[in-house]
């Protein structure tokens, strides 16, 4: 695959960067495995719509594996591949510097009300 940025940081970004990916991740690093309605409780406020459009991409990337268990009601798991499990170090890095930092950096004025619009 022929990269359009060279910049690892970038391609990093591109992959699990965004609002949800990282909250799948870190999820199913907790938690090993989860079906769909454990990960939209655990990711508030996502919808439905958003969580399936971005474990397909999870998917695609090739982070996260789903099993489907022909069961009346519908069951579906979810799990980080092996490659998955390799981002382990970075959402913990990612999880120590947010609890490490989060009392003293202020939001910007007004981020919480964009986002509130962007995903009421």
């Amino acid at each position: 695959m022929a990269l359009s940025n060279p910049c690892p940081v970038a391609f990093t970004t591109r992959i699990i960067g965004g609002k949800w990916k990282a909250r799948i991740a870190w999820a199913l690093i907790r938690n090993n495995n989860l079906r769909f309605s454990e990960l939209r409780r655990a990711c508030p406020p996502i919808s439905d719509r958003i969580l399936s459009k971005e474990l397909k991409e999870l998917e695609d990337w090739g982070l996260v594996s789903r099993k489907a268990y022909a069961v009346v009601p519908p069951k579906t798991e979810y799990t980080l591949t092996e490659m998955g499990w390799t981002l382990e170090p970075v959402m913990a890095a990612m999880a120590a510097w947010g609890g490490k930092h989060r009392e003293n950096i202020v939001e910007p004025v007004g981020a919480a009300a964009r986002d509130e619009r962007r995903n009421p």
